[in-house]
């Protein structure tokens, strides 16, 4: 699944989105491009629950 968040600006943003996503789910899969602040994660949660963990760390998705 792919998320778009604007809020993504820095080395540490990466960061902070990569360790909400594996807190929801610590084998999930997680690839971010800050240049388009695309986000792409292979889990098996749901959408919601990913969502939510990234509105959580301060990240909310488009």
């Amino acid at each position: 699944m792919e998320f778009n968040v604007p809020a993504m600006s820095c080395g540490h943003c990466v960061s902070a989105v990569t360790n909400a996503v594996k807190q929801a789910d610590p084998d999930a899969q997680v690839s971010v491009d800050l240049d388009t602040k695309k986000v792409t994660v292979q889990t098996t949660q749901d959408r919601e629950t990913v969502a939510a963990a990234l509105a959580e760390a301060g990240y909310p998705v488009q």
